[in-house]
């Protein structure tokens, strides 16, 4: 994936912190009910692999919370890998790996990934094409294990539609900045989903308006 960096300023809003570790006050917010939804839909021990995992908070959030999982942090730009690994520093995790580079719309990655019971994504798609989108969930598709979950959370068009004005706005301001990007719609991601032989699960309601869609890999 090539990093699109003039992306709007609400796309990505991270600020520096102490010891390195980057902030992004959206990670903060939505840190404790992905960790909810984990529990509820993902294995309680296995390998996790975190696609795109920006600053670090979701993985020092999660991995002390979830010890039976390896949790494994990836992310295409050097300088939040190193704000993932201060993060990780910060918490007493044995299971937090540390950050390593992968993109995840790239080809390929899942074949040198495979065997993960659970795979997150937090806030990506709506910052890439969707071309890009089905090359990522093709790729995890081959990364999971048989029964291994696939998690993706984050603001969808419903039925081909926004739900609210500021989401309005929002994917308004990242089509302008760039007509390939922008919220995917709920249905077609479902739609690709299946495509790559994967099977829904589960479909919540998240809050801030925001979606979490749960498939995994058959046996």
């Amino acid at each position: 994936m090539a990093r699109r960096l003039n992306l709007p300023d609400s796309a990505s809003i991270a600020t520096p912190g102490e010891d390195g570790r980057l902030n992004a006050p959206s990670a903060a917010r939505n840190a404790a009910p992905i960790l909810d939804l984990l529990r509820h839909h993902g294995p309680a021990s296995g390998h996790a692999l975190e696609l795109a995992s920006g600053t670090g908070q979701h993985a020092a959030h999660f991995a002390p919370a979830l010890p039976g999982l390896t949790w494994q942090p990836t992310e295409i730009d050097p300088a939040r890998r190193a704000s993932i690994d201060a993060w990780a520093a910060s918490v007493n995790a044995p299971n937090l790996r540390k950050a390593i580079e992968l993109d995840a719309t790239a080809p390929h990655w899942g074949a040198e990934h495979a065997g993960q019971d659970l795979i997150l994504l937090v806030n990506l798609l709506h910052l890439i094409s969707t071309d890009e989108a089905r090359q990522l969930i093709s790729e995890v598709a081959q990364a999971l294990a048989a029964e291994g979950r696939f998690i993706i959370y984050g603001p969808f068009l419903r039925a081909g539609e926004t739900i609210s004005e500021g989401d309005a706005s929002f994917d308004a301001s990242l089509r302008a900045q760039d007509p390939e990007i922008g919220y995917k719609d709920d249905f077609d991601v479902i739609d690709w989903l299946h495509d790559a032989g994967l099977t829904l699960v589960d479909v919540v309601e998240m809050p801030a308006n925001n979606l979490a869609i749960v498939a995994r890999r058959p046996a």
